[in-house]
């Protein structure tokens, strides 16, 4: 559902920022300063007590608040299934508890950090039977290093493209999973509320202040972290999956156009936005370009795969560049070669 659009002034904010010391949460805090605005934290990194999942806590650093930009979350695919409560407790219940502190204190308006993995595998066209939806690819194709998906009526090889917001949806681990579920809280409290709701969907965000050396960082990171140890980096299946590489700063620039424009909103819905920079490229370019920035050594391609992860899903951000006006800033050579030299 796309929110009507109406023209006005921007009113500068108080806005908390859930995470807002986390690697994205801490770029939105900056540019939300920068734009005049007035960000409040609320971190666990900052206060271990800070706990979204705590309505206390909430219900205390809402009061004054004009807005809210919600990216306390658990990220990343993780290590396995036994990581399930985690993931639901601190993404789901967390935004549970923080939405129902919102209707109570009267915040209305809400930026929250959704993801590109809600869609699962990206968008597919066969000559024969066009646009094409395939299923999970079987573990034994994997393992015998077949990596793209078939036509699920003949067979025959797709070709992938853009996914627009309007795809269907289709979470294939947990993390996904309460990304969506994320989503869908959102949209039940604008409607309850007459709140207004953005949902930006990241594609894959990187830039200085990415973490490193966890199971939850992206692979951005494990690339980085890998040159930095002085080894190659490790690409999984056979580097060609494609993902759309965004820098951290264009993301915090989108969250703040969006934030600006949710009082011009149609009340009691949720907007997605697919957040990404337009220009797909694959895992192993991406790992060549930080490995030519960093001096190398250069990338190994393993044939190595993980379970739940899709071949290719890049995003088409027309709806966010067309109605909000945000287009992203930093090119792809230009951000792989600042990330490579960055200190964390």
């Amino acid at each position: 559902m796309t929110g009507r659009l109406r023209i006005r002034s921007v009113s500068l904010m108080r806005v908390l920022v859930t995470g807002g010391a986390g690697f994205i949460g801490s770029h939105i805090v900056t540019a939300l300063a920068a734009h005049g605005h007035e960000p409040f934290v609320l971190d666990r990194a900052i206060r271990p007590q800070d706990d979204v999942r705590d309505p206390e806590i909430v219900a205390g650093a809402l009061r004054g608040m004009d807005a809210v930009c919600h990216q306390a979350a658990m990220v990343g695919l993780g290590t396995g299934f036994g990581d399930a409560p985690d993931y639901v407790s601190n993404n789901d219940l967390g935004t549970a508890v923080l939405l129902t502190a919102m209707a109570e204190a009267g915040v209305r308006e809400l930026v929250l950090a959704g993801s590109m993995v809600v869609y699962g595998e990206g968008r597919y066209e066969c000559s024969d039977h066009g646009v094409v939806r395939p299923g999970p690819r079987p573990v034994e194709w994997l393992d015998s290093g077949r990596f793209e998906p078939q036509c699920p009526h003949c067979e025959a090889e797709l070709s992938p493209g853009l996914v627009a917001e309007d795809a269907p949806v289709d979470p294939r681990n947990v993390y996904a999973t309460t990304k969506l579920a994320q989503e869908h809280l959102a949209a039940a409290w604008a409607r309850a509320t007459g709140g207004r709701a953005v949902s930006l969907r990241y594609h894959n965000v990187y830039g200085p202040g990415m973490p490193r050396d966890t199971p939850y960082a992206g692979v951005a990171s494990f690339f980085r972290s890998a040159l930095a140890r002085g080894e190659a980096p490790r690409v999984f299946e056979d580097g060609r999956q494609r993902r759309d590489f965004v820098h951290v700063r264009d993301v915090a620039g989108a969250n703040v156009v969006a934030l600006e424009a949710l009082s011009g909103r149609t009340p009691g819905a949720l907007t997605a936005y697919n957040t990404g920079s337009g220009t797909p490229h694959t895992v192993g370019e991406m790992a060549g370009a930080l490995a030519s920035a960093h001096g190398g050594p250069e990338p190994v391609v393993t044939g190595e795969y993980r379970l739940g992860d899709v071949r290719h899903i890049t995003a088409d951000s027309a709806r966010l560049r067309g109605e909000l006006g945000w287009k992203p800033a930093v090119g792809f050579e230009e951000g792989m070669a600042e990330f490579a030299a960055a200190e964390s």
